[in-house]
This record gives structure tokens, C-alpha cells and sequence, in this order.
């Protein structure tokens, strides 16, 4: 199998369980590997055989920046999908990374995040 990776591409989004996360919103940064069979693409130079990343990041910030969800873990399910429905023909397998890089929590950490896959192929 082949992989299309965007890597920590990051929006500004009000996802969250905390008032100050819901009222002031955070940055949130979206890992993204989809399984596609890029053969095709790669002989024939053409944008038809592939998925357009540019697409994929569209859809990926009307989620991120869109309507707000409790769980991170809502959001990654929402982008997994809508990737999945959006690109039935191509994609195989999804994997969503999404990462909040400061939360509103007391401690000493470099981010939280959780990390879901679907389909196949990943």
C-alpha cells in the first residue's frame, strides 16, 4: 500500500470540555496518513489518479475550525469519516492524529493527543 501523510497541519479550533476551552478556543495540530494505491498517479503524472492533499486539508479545517466537539477524540472520528466518504474510490485506510499542544491542565507535557485508524491498509 501506498500513503498520503499531511503532517501537523494546524487550525484554531473551541474543542473541549472546559469553559475556557469552549469560550477562548486553542490551536490544534491534525496528523493525517491515508492508504492509497498511488501507482497509477505515479505513472501518469495525473491529479485524477491520486488524492489532492489540498482537498484533504480543506476538508480536514471546515472540521477542525467548524462546530465544536467535547472530545478530541469526536473530532478525529468526524475527519476519518468525511475522508472516507469523501474519497470511497481511493482511500483505503485513514489514520487521524489530532493533537492539542496546550490545554487548559496543570502539569509539565509536550502535548496530548489521541490517534485513531480506519479502513484498511494503514
Amino acid at each position: 500500500m501506498d500513503y498520503i501523510h499531511l503532517r501537523d497541519v494546524e487550525f484554531y479550533g473551541y474543542h473541549g470540555v472546559l469553559e475556557a476551552e469552549t469560550t477562548l478556543g486553542q490551536r490544534f495540530r491534525v496528523t493525517l496518513k491515508l492508504a492509497v494505491d498511488l501507482k497509477e498517479a505515479g505513472q501518469t503524472d495525473d491529479l485524477n489518479k491520486t488524492v489532492s492533499y489540498a482537498e484533504v486539508y480543506e476538508l480536514t479545517k471546515e472540521i477542525v475550525e467548524g462546530k465544536p466537539y467535547k472530545l478530541i477524540e469526536a473530532v478525529a472520528e468526524k475527519i476519518a469519516q468525511t475522508i472516507l466518504s469523501t474519497f470511497m474510490n481511493q482511500v483505503k485506510g485513514v489514520q487521524v492524529e489530532v493533537i492539542k499542544p496546550d490545554p487548559p491542565i496543570p502539569g509539565h507535557y509536550r502535548e496530548v493527543a489521541v490517534e485513531i485508524t480506519r479502513g484498511e491498509g494503514i
